[in-house]
């Protein structure tokens, strides 16, 4: 299967063309105002007709009602919804139904124990995504910059494809994508120069080390 790399929490046109030009499958747009990476609709509208057709636009959320989702999907049209909170498998597959889009569930990894839940996840969602399951104290559940132990995910079997994401850098992408068997990468805080502030250089790094992995498996 063709790897898939996603540049998420991009939020100006010349970190979008760096996303583009390297290469980037998809381009995420987080619509969090707790994040440091939260776009407005209209500046959002405006980098998905850029990326498109180019790369799937996928909007990120946290816990969304359904009006807020209604919103951006009206404004954005994004190709792909990524739930990045606590919805539960119900709450996954009510948006499903709603909305007509595919849905990407991010959940959070610590331990073996936090896999117990993916065949429920699998069996609503089109594509699940393993981030570091935060702290306790955090304000957000993601782009925080802390790995999880890829080793977790090996052997697992699932009936939909699976992404990684949690301190992915250029550095370190394609370790991750070796233990982990995983189809895809997703990247956000491992590419700035500060906490929402993509870095055009290093977001070009990561796709170079992402896609060189596949020339390896060939």
């Amino acid at each position: 299967m063709t790897l898939v790399v996603k540049i998420c929490g991009l939020s100006t046109r010349a970190t979008l063309d760096a996303a583009l030009e390297g290469g980037a499958d998809m381009i995420g747009l987080v619509f969090f105002p707790a994040s440091p990476r939260h776009v407005e609709l209209d500046s959002a509208r405006a980098l998905a007709r850029a990326a498109a057709p180019q790369a799937e636009v996928v909007a990120l959320t946290v816990d969304a009602d359904d009006a807020q989702l209604g919103a951006i999907i009206e404004m954005v049209s994004p190709q792909l919804l990524q739930l990045h909170g606590h919805e539960t498998p119900q709450r996954v597959a009510a948006i499903k139904q709603r909305f007509g889009l595919p849905v990407m569930k991010a959940l959070p990894i610590a331990t073996a124990a936090d896999l117990a839940v993916l065949p429920d996840y699998a069996a609503v969602a089109d594509r699940l995504l393993f981030d570091a399951r935060p702290p306790k104290d955090a304000t957000r559940p993601g782009g925080l910059g802390a790995c999880f132990d890829w080793t977790l995910l090996q052997g697992i079997e699932l009936a939909v494809p699976y992404m990684v994401s949690g301190g992915l850098s250029p550095a370190n992408v394609a370790e991750a994508l070796r233990i982990s068997r995983a189809t895809g990468v997703d990247v956000s805080s491992g590419v700035e120069s500060a906490p929402g502030v993509k870095d055009p250089e290093l977001i070009r790094a990561f796709i170079r080390a992402a896609r060189a992995t596949e020339q390896l498996s060939v």
